[in-house]
């Protein structure tokens, strides 16, 4: 660290000595799955109560209303936890978007719930890497980044919300206002266990699709019925065959169908698609578009369209290179070996780049294998990824842009 200066050099210091490790246990002994609303209120509470050592003030935005299709074609509304927003100086010359999440891919009942020093050195644990060391490690920059002069030529908003692991539906709006005007964005999903960054993310989106047919007796007249699991199936066979070098299909799952000896007059396809491009993204909307019509004449069925492109692409453009070529200097600076590469994941990261604010989305912590019972985190990153954070917040702050 001898290239760094003096107030640099406190302020990194501050960070990695924060007491993150503790906080993150504490955190992940909380379940927040993304259903769970006790879990998440609890998981709010927690974070509020951690997040009022910055000044502004901490506040507990309501989710914005979400709809959803349900196994027998209805829709209704879905319920969510409140986000976490805080905003500070608003008024002042540099200002920066800081994200998380709170929630986690593990549910209540989920069998995954306790944590676990492991022999290699590693701790396992729901949320440990994925996220709840992130946002400790966003924490304890920010408070670091408080101690130095340059705070004052710093203003950000913090929003941590609750719904990210399920493709943060009611909380786009939030983070989309929250990204206005910002000169970068950090956000604290994991890194590779190398430390490897996210660069260029596909986009995803997630659709339901409803289809009705007409019931009838499958042995007295089947030429009667209009069978809806058989559209369902067919529209899944055509919509996996769009599958390209820039776009990923993936039906997941029909809901529907009944007896034996009845045509099944209801079924609900879910897929998931993964564009590379925002071209792709377009010439898959287009491709639906045609496929549902046409599926649903071929079997005189009626098909309805639910949900959409909730995470555009990510693509590397020149403000999101410098930003991550900042952050680079930084890892030099401090003896961390920064890299990135393209991944076909997707976070808030790719909305926050929607809005036309450069971001890197994998600021958090070293850690793997998330999403399964073998997540994992690697203590020694939380202060080595706190300090990165710190010097980088640093020199956006004195410098305005990267």
């Amino acid at each position: 660290m001898k290239s760094l200066e003096t107030i640099e050099r406190g302020a990194v210091d501050a960070a990695a000595a924060a007491p993150m490790l503790s906080q993150v246990e504490q955190w992940a002994a909380v379940n927040s799955g993304s259903r769970n609303l006790a879990g998440l209120g609890r998981m709010a509470g927690l974070l509020a109560d951690a997040f009022a050592a910055l000044p502004g003030t901490v506040t507990l935005v309501d989710p914005a209303p979400v709809d959803a299709v349900a196994a027998d074609g209805r829709i209704g509304a879905v319920a969510h936890g409140r986000h976490l927003h805080l905003r500070v100086r608003p008024d002042a010359p540099v200002q920066m978007l800081f994200t998380g999440h709170m929630d986690t891919v593990f549910g209540a009942d989920h069998p995954f719930q306790s944590i676990t020093p492991m022999a290699d050195g590693t701790i396992n644990g729901p949320g440990l890497a994925d996220m709840k060391g992130g946002i400790a490690v966003m924490l304890a920059a920010l408070r670091a980044v408080e101690t130095a002069p340059e705070r004052d030529r710093l203003g950000y908003e913090v929003v941590i919300n609750s719904d990210e692991e399920v493709g943060s539906p009611s909380s786009a709006a939030l983070i989309a206002a929250a990204a206005a005007g910002k000169a970068a964005a950090f956000t604290y999903e994991p890194a590779l266990p190398d430390g490897t960054l996210a660069g260029a993310r596909s986009g995803s989106g997630n659709f339901s699709l409803i289809v009705t047919g007409k019931s009838a007796h499958a042995g007295r007249n089947p030429a009667d019925g209009r069978n809806a699991l058989v559209a369902a199936a067919d529209l899944a066979v055509r919509l996996k065959a769009l599958t390209s070098a820039t776009l990923s299909v993936n039906p997941a799952r029909i809901d529907g169908g009944g007896p034996n000896n009845v045509v099944p007059d209801h079924a609900v396809l879910r897929v998931n698609f993964r564009p590379a491009t925002p071209e792709a993204e377009a010439d898959a909307a287009a491709a639906l578009d045609s496929l549902v019509v046409t599926v649903a004449a071929e079997h005189q069925v009626a098909i309805h369209r639910h949900g959409g492109f909730g995470r555009p692409p990510k693509p590397l453009d020149p403000p999101a290179e410098r930003l991550f070529a900042l952050v680079r200097d930084c890892g030099a600076a401090l003896g961390i070996p920064v890299a990135w590469r393209a991944t076909g994941g997707v976070c808030d990261g790719n909305n926050i780049a929607a809005c036309g604010i450069p971001v890197v989305d994998t600021m958090g912590v070293r850690g793997g294998a998330i999403h399964s019972g073998e997540e994992y985190l690697i203590p020694e990153s939380l202060p080595e990824r706190a300090m990165l954070s710190a010097l980088a917040i640093l020199r956006i702050a004195r410098g305005g842009r990267p």
